[in-house]
């Protein structure tokens, strides 16, 4: 079915590219022509794709072999076995575990960035490998925005009120006056799109939204506000944009401000809230003054900002690392209470919208091209935790918890499968999670790249890049679809996912469940009947499979309407009615204060974090840990790169910290330091920040985990996040609610992350051994 095109082409979340090839080998990378701003992270694939941190082979822990009971994992050296072989003791474990134990004894784990296209998309496969053969125990949610995802359904009963579509950038170009953006609206995490990346516009978009609108950025970190598009900057403590919300209620109640013929026709459980705001409940007005001491925040800046917004169009934004921190619930559901004090939710330019600054294409026209996944059918295990809670579960079996209003029970993990994805970056605590890891019987990873989670397995699979497979990428926010070329024959023996899969159903009793009959070409011409099926079902006439893979892309029409969040419910809340209890808006939640069991009352509410700059535990960690993600890569992908590398100094990241911490420190710019609390330590090199608030370090996530004892050698911030989560409401990711200190160091331990672990040969044939 597929031919040879006259361009080659792939793409990756960072961006789409053209390929030179020669003699099957990739020589060079050209942006995707119609980019307008390329991610030059994309030179990076002809050296990664040959690294020597690829996974090569299929292997075997040696101390597995010994049964040493996980507790090499991590440190060990391994042997190389035969696919056969390979697929023989996979399948075996599976087939052990699941009849000795039952299928929810076995954890299917992935995350979603594993790979850009559709057909060869890790998680979707493990989903459908494991529920073809009986079920595993699969993950919820996401590290990005899970409490949000858990949460915002309860209060505003639709599921699309995050990662999703939000009001359009020419929406707010043409309607909005302030545009009030919590966490700012950074450069960053627009380099990468879920999915894949055609078009990069955050420059584009900056000056739909600041062509009319005045700009407000609160963030503890300037950098948060572009340089180079025009806005003001509000100094905040780090987990405290809760309090300053409040305030600005406060301040529209105490200034009759507040449009109360809104918030009665479109909300619920006002009247609670502003007692609340009031300080009839409890005593404390959530006044200026009062959110000052919390803030860092004058109280006459907060005043004046509050009086700033009324009688203009104001939406109101959040990043999604507001949620990502203890108790991140609270803030989005201020934001919603301020939006709907302001009377302009569901109008063009008003209103709400959360992940602004967070991932490439927010605001974006609703493209939406007709993307295709294979579908994973149901889980027969009817199993599942949250994502952010996989050490607790490996950790601590028959212990119960509670996510989003009911009592669940941690089932007992014996086999952990693990195929695309690095928990070792996305997760908290990474030392606790280490000592998780030694727990089950057996694991397995199936990955390109020897990541840290690679290392704590027993088997590791070697599986193929994009760039080794035939395949369709997009995102539901970009304008392309694209055609991913196989540009190489695999590197080593490295495998399709779908093939490794395939053969592992095949000694379990479920290839044709698993495959429906078909390989590469046959999922390709199913994917592109679908997608042609939908696109004439729009009005759009689709190319020929031949005609769209020869020419490298199709890009959607452009969207003539500007999409609003919400503005159905505005135009008629009796015919549009939201899926919550009331039909409307909740500022307050019956439910929520119940199942809350009097840790939160109910609506929005300033409690305090486990961790932040006004703990007991500032006196002796004095400095707030932010970590965003990085500048130059997406999460921990390609951090063996040299582009990667030359954004860092001593192959370490740039801890950014303001002068006057650094000062009582003795920290000079460019010195290396050690990070450090109980949790563990890691290491960077400071540069010194005057545009961060006080009391604040930043340091980006990414660096792989490089474990000596509980420190680690690079600059992972993970190994000092705490592994909590949000509420018992969401279970969500709360790393952004992190102290620590800081000191000078006179040397940087060697790293040990960016050479592959030692592969040995047998001893004896893996046969006997096995």
């Amino acid at each position: 079915m597929q031919t040879r095109p006259r361009v080659q082409r792939n793409m990756s979340h960072w961006g789409a590219f053209r390929a030179e090839v020669a003699n099957g080998v990739l020589k060079s990378v050209a942006p995707f022509e119609h980019d307008p701003a390329p991610n030059p992270l994309i030179h990076a694939w002809p050296e990664m794709l040959t690294s020597p941190l690829r996974v090569a082979e299929p292997v075997v822990r040696r101390g597995w072999l010994d049964g040493d009971s996980g507790a090499g994992r991590g440190c060990d050296s391994y042997v190389a076995i035969p696919w056969d072989a390979a697929l023989d003791r996979v399948a075996g474990e599976i087939g052990r575990v699941r009849d000795a134990h039952g299928n929810a004894a076995i954890l299917g784990g992935s995350y979603g960035w594993s790979s850009a296209g559709r057909l060869h998309h890790a998680r979707t496969l493990i989903r459908r490998f494991m529920n073809s053969v009986g079920g595993c125990t699969d993950q919820m949610n996401n590290y990005s925005y899970g409490a949000a995802m858990v949460f915002l359904p309860r209060i505003l009963g639709r599921s699309d009120m995050i990662g999703s579509h939000l009001t359009s950038a020419r929406s707010i170009a043409a309607d909005c006056d302030v545009l009030l953006a919590f966490g700012g609206l950074p450069r960053r995490p627009w380099a990468n799109q879920a999915g894949g990346a055609g078009e990069h516009g955050y420059d584009r978009f900056m000056e739909q939204v600041t062509q009319r609108a005045r700009l407000v950025a609160v963030s503890p970190s300037r950098g948060d506000l572009d340089p180079d598009h025009p806005g003001n900057w509000i100094a905040i403590r780090p987990n405290t944009d809760t309090a300053l919300i409040l305030a600005l209620c406060h301040r529209l109640l105490e200034t009759g401000a507040e449009d109360r013929a809104f918030v009665d026709r479109y909300t619920s459980g006002s009247e609670r809230f502003r007692a609340y705001l009031t300080g009839d409940t409890d005593g404390t007005p959530k006044d200026a003054g009062w959110a000052e001491a919390i803030t860092g925040i004058p109280a006459a800046e907060i005043a004046a900002l509050a009086d700033a917004l009324p009688g203009r169009r104001v939406l109101v934004t959040a990043t999604w690392s507001l949620q990502r921190a203890h108790h991140g619930e609270q803030p989005y559901w201020a934001i919603v209470a301020l939006a709907a004090m302001l009377g302009q939710i569901g109008l063009p330019g008003g209103g709400f919208a959360f992940g602004y600054g967070s991932s490439g294409g927010m605001g974006n026209p609703r493209y939406q091209p007709p993307l295709y996944s294979l579908p994973t059918g149901p889980n027969p295990a009817g199993s599942a935790i949250p994502v952010a809670r996989v050490a607790d579960a490996l950790l601590c079996p028959g212990q119960t918890y509670r996510y989003d209003g009911t009592e669940r029970t941690y089932p007992e993990i014996r086999m952990v499968y693990w195929a695309g994805g690095n928990p070792f970056m996305h997760h908290q605590d990474l030392n606790r999670l280490a000592k998780a890891f030694r727990r089950p019987e057996t694991v397995v990873v199936q990955d390109c790249f020897w990541t840290a989670t690679a290392r704590h397995a027993d088997i590791v699979l070697p599986a193929t890049t994009t760039l080794e497979r035939n395949d369709i990428g997009g995102s539901s926010r970009d304008p392309y679809l694209m055609a991913m070329h196989k540009l190489v024959e695999p590197v080593g023996a490295a495998r399709n996912d779908f093939d490794i899969f395939a053969d592992l159903a095949g000694r379990l009793g479920a290839r044709e469940a698993f495959t429906d009959g078909l390989d590469e070409t046959g999922l390709l011409a199913r994917a592109w009947d679908s997608i042609s099926q939908r696109l004439a079902a729009r009005g759009i006439t689709p190319p020929s499979f031949e005609t769209f893979w020869d020419t490298g892309y199709l890009r959607m029409p452009e969207p003539v309407d500007d999409y609003v969040m919400l503005a159905d419910f505005r135009a008629d809340p009796d015919a549009n009615r939201l899926a919550t209890p009331s039909g409307r808006i909740e500022l307050y939640s019956p439910a929520l204060e119940a199942e809350g069991g009097g840790a939160h009352p109910g609506h929005p509410a300033w409690l305090e974090p486990a961790e932040w700059l006004g703990a007991p535990g500032a006196e002796r960690f004095g400095l707030h840990l932010l970590t965003p993600q990085p500048q130059q890569r997406l999460h921990g992908q390609l951090d063996g790169a040299t582009y990667v590398q030359g954004f860092k100094t001593h192959d370490r990241e740039h801890l950014r910290l303001h002068p006057t911490d650094a000062a009582r420190r003795g920290i000079a710019d460019g010195d290396p330091v050690q990070l450090w609390n109980d949790r563990g330590s890691c290491h960077a090199v400071a540069r010194l920040d005057p545009d961060l608030a006080p009391g604040v370090a930043v340091l980006p996530t990414g660096s792989s985990f490089d474990p000596d004892g509980r420190a680690d050698r690079n600059s992972n911030p993970n190994v000092l996040t705490a592994d909590i989560g949000s509420s018992d409401m969401t279970q969500g990711c709360a790393a952004q609610s992190c102290l620590v200190e800081i000191r000078r160091v006179d040397r940087l331990p060697e790293l040990q992350a960016y050479r592959p672990p030692r592969i040995d040969p047998a001893p004896r044939p893996i046969s006997d051994q096995i």
